[in-house]
């Protein structure tokens, strides 16, 4: 007769057996803001619309009971809000930097995808602007 030669292996409580790649996701977001280079663009309010990825990491699955166990969705909306209330920005490119900044200040984040365009300032568009990926770089300066 032929022995089963297979081990029974004990799992440490303590020990994580799994990680999560989790992700946020933020569609079409429209403000009113002051955004542009020219001087048409710097008088008035233009519609303005955000899209973004938002991938961060974690070692255990999120606490129904505790909103820190996530990356809040209504957290990054109302930082959008609060960066272009008062500021008035150039470029579609340095907006998304300060956005990126900003996100990546909660260690959990990994890469965010970020669209931004603007929607009214072509008659032949019915909207323009950039797509940009930024994502955390794991090597020590």
């Amino acid at each position: 007769m032929k022995r089963n030669n297979l081990k029974i292996v004990k799992i440490d409580k303590n020990k994580r057996l799994f990680n999560y790649e989790k992700k946020v996701l933020i569609k079409d977001l429209i403000l009113d803001l002051k955004l542009g280079y020219y001087d048409f663009e710097k008088n008035k309010t233009q519609k303005v619309k955000f899209s973004l990825e938002v991938n961060y990491k974690d070692k255990k699955p999120s606490n129904d009971k505790d909103l820190k166990s996530i990356v809040n969705y209504a957290k990054i909306v109302k930082l959008i809000k609060k960066l272009v209330k008062n500021k008035h920005y150039n470029f579609l490119e340095t907006l998304a930097e300060d956005v990126f900044d900003e996100l990546f200040k909660d260690k959990r984040i990994d890469k965010i995808s970020l669209q931004i365009e603007k929607l009214e300032i072509m008659k032949d568009c019915s909207s323009v602007g950039i797509q940009i990926s930024k994502k955390r770089s794991h090597e020590e300066l």
